[in-house]
């Protein structure tokens, strides 16, 4: 057989290049699995919230439910005194409706009997038999887990490709689901070759080593979500290294083969793959050190790998130019970053005085520094964890760190990267089949989206943390939506504002619509009660708006008309906790967005159109992944797909248009 000696020597990328002109790194499969199976698997589908998590309100705290407002008068040495009614532990329905002037005494995680807004901890309050005396007050939600406050209904809680951690597990185990879709682990054999090479557990004659290769490769295809698989050390003989790669072929989808990769007499492994099929080599030399002799082979549709034989040179090819394929045939992102990063605290973080604390953040990048901010949620909600890239350590002596204060987070799972497009703002079911689409159509573009607020995105704008913000503010002046608070802000020159989709919000009424709720004039009725979004949210703006608008009319107070709502003080902190009172019968009525109404089977009274849209900063809006979310707002399929998905939400004539 004649020498076949590679002359030219390839640059990384072009090596990679290379091999991406024949094949694409892609998942090899899908297969269900079943949760205790699951841990490190790669999710294949995105997973959305079959139900609410608490899928009820309930209490946070060991103490008494009551209604907020019977307290708001106590005082360290001038008790409120209330009746205790009932005693309800974890598990418990509730048997009764809580009355003025009553309590029930209640465990952590026990249910919220209808009429109680409130919990007042067991710690400010003494009774005596069916006498409750209470020492501090409370507020509307205090205390409280509401319905839906961790997980919404048809809320995506875990995206496709994520990697499967104790985390994600519990977020599966906490929505009920005993399975997930994963994509297969590619199966890579590893072969070994070399006359000097001993297997590990026999002796070592002198001259020969032991096969290091196979383990830390093996190891290191374990870490890519791959399996590997050993089939043992060849010698260099060209008809037996010939079959043991033909035998590889048949069973795995990757080859690795370490050793013989050189033009030396010894050194077989290119000639061998040249005659088992075309393209065959495609790769032979890097200008890399070490490495420089690697080859990258294919036959049969499957990439062969060959690898230096000294163990430094061949983990160094195998991290720079093997990893990255392996990775996204497992589902993953091609890259791993380190476990610690520094950063700085994007804003004053607060902490528990006495105790270290362990603080889940976002991870976001604003030019060469790390930002990172505390998630959203507590140590009721599983999603926090779920959300977060990983964790900063806060001393005992500690009150707060500063904004700006370096840090180090300690990454969750093997990697981070940066995100190519960072989104604040308010969160909305829409936006997820928006992200769904780009990323769809971006696969090597990482999207992280935070939860702050429209308020608060636009503040993160404004100091650059993020990349855009998704809003809905309502001026209460005139009706409009967001284009005033782009001034109001100081975000005028600085920031573009991109009309996003439109929300149909109105009542949510149960279903069949029994008592007869046909507007807003029927807040007023003696037989209805309503539950309301919590105060500073949009919707709560909404229906403020519109009780002034009917004060003007009537020529009657604001304060004087809202006394007269029934349960006007019966806050909720999402559009998924206000139906879920409506549905278990709590609230007669609620303004929210339709989506949930239609994702609870409740029934809609439509009063308004508002506009979500979105902030962009102008230094940021020819970047590649912003400019890539845009064309998904203006696309057909983000159209169909919202419509179809989320109903009560879709694109209207100015969608994707910029309007400031």
């Amino acid at each position: 057989m004649a020498r076949k000696i590679f002359r030219d020597l390839l640059s990384l990328e072009e090596a990679g290049r290379k091999l991406r002109e024949h094949f694409e790194p892609k998942p090899v499969g899908v297969e269900t699995v079943k949760l205790t199976e699951a841990l490190g698997r790669v999710t294949a589908e995105d997973v959305e919230a079959p139900l609410d998590i608490p899928p009820f309100d309930r209490a946070a705290m060991d103490g008494y439910a009551v209604k907020a407002e019977d307290t708001y008068n106590a005082e360290e040495d001038k008790a409120v005194r209330l009746k205790i009614v009932g005693r309800l532990q974890a598990g418990e329905e509730p048997p009764f409706t809580l009355q003025k002037g009553e309590a029930v005494e209640i465990a952590t995680g026990a249910p919220l009997p209808p009429g109680a807004n409130a919990v007042v901890m067991v710690e400010y309050t003494s009774s005596a038999g069916d006498s409750l005396e209470v020492y501090r007050p409370v507020t509307t939600g205090e205390n409280i887990m509401a319905a839906g406050s961790d997980m919404m209904a048809g809320e995506l809680v875990l995206r496709k490709s994520t990697v499967l951690t104790p985390v994600e597990i519990g977020v599966l185990a906490a929505l009920g689901i005993s399975e997930v879709k994963c994509y297969r682990k590619p199966v890579v054999a590893v072969v070994s070759t070399g006359n000097e090479i001993t297997p590990i557990g026999q002796p070592l004659p002198y001259g020969k080593i032991y096969d290091i290769n196979n383990y830390t490769l093996s190891a290191s295809v374990l870490e890519c979500g791959c399996e590997p698989r050993f089939l043992g050390v060849v010698g260099d003989e060209a008809q037996a290294l010939k079959k043991r790669i033909q035998l590889a072929l048949e069973t795995s989808d990757v080859v690795l083969v370490s050793g013989g990769t050189s033009a030396g007499a010894g050194d077989i492994l290119y000639r061998i793959l040249d005659s088992l099929g075309k393209p065959g080599i495609l790769v032979h030399g890097v200008l890399v050190k070490p490495g420089k002799p690697t080859i990258i082979a294919l036959i049969q549709g499957k990439p062969i790998f060959g690898l230096p034989g000294y163990p430094t040179s061949a983990l160094m090819i195998f991290n720079i130019l093997v990893q990255p394929v392996l990775r996204q045939m497992a589902g993953l992102s091609p890259w791993v970053e380190g476990k610690v990063l520094e950063a700085k605290a994007g804003e004053r973080i607060f902490s528990t005085p006495g105790r270290r604390n362990f603080l889940p953040v976002h991870i976001i990048q604003a030019g060469e520094a790390f930002i990172v901010f505390p998630t959203v949620g507590g140590s009721g909600a599983i999603s926090t964890l779920a959300e977060a890239d990983g964790f900063i350590e806060i001393p005992e002596g500690r009150v707060f760190l500063e904004e700006g204060e370096s840090v180090q987070v300690r990454i969750f799972g093997s990697q981070f990267k940066p995100a190519d497009l960072v989104i604040g703002g308010s969160h909305c079911l829409g936006l997820d089949v928006a992200a769904e689409l780009f990323l769809q159509q971006n696969p090597s573009f990482k999207l992280k989206i935070i939860n702050l607020g429209s308020s608060g995105g636009l503040s993160a704008l404004r100091r650059g943390e993020v990349d855009m913000a998704g809003i809905h503010l309502l001026n209460g002046e005139t009706g409009d939506y967001n284009v005033s608070f782009m001034k109001k802000f100081g975000l005028e020159g600085k920031a573009a504002l991109v009309r996003g989709y439109i929300r149909r919000q109105g009542l949510v009424v149960a279903r069949r619509n029994p008592k007869g709720i046909r507007s807003l004039e029927d807040l007023w009725r003696e037989d209805v009660t309503l539950v309301n979004r919590n105060t500073g949210s949009g919707t709560r703006i909404l229906l403020d708006f519109y009780i002034k608008e009917v004060a003007k009319k009537k020529r009657v107070d604001f304060e004087d008309l809202i006394r007269k709502i029934k349960g006007y003080t019966f806050e909720v902190k999402s559009h998924s906790a206000l139906a879920t009172a409506i549905l278990h019968g709590k609230a007669d009525v609620g303004l929210a967005i339709e989506t949930v109404a239609r994702l609870n089977g409740l029934d809609y009274v439509h009063l308004k159109d508002e506009n979500y849209d979105f902030a962009i900063r102008l230094d940021r809006l020819n970047k590649p992944a912003v400019q890539a979310f845009l064309k998904i707002l203006s696309s057909k399929e983000f159209q169909e797909m919202l419509t179809a998905r989320r109903p009560g939400l879709k694109v209207g004539e100015e969608t994707g248009k910029r309007i400031f």
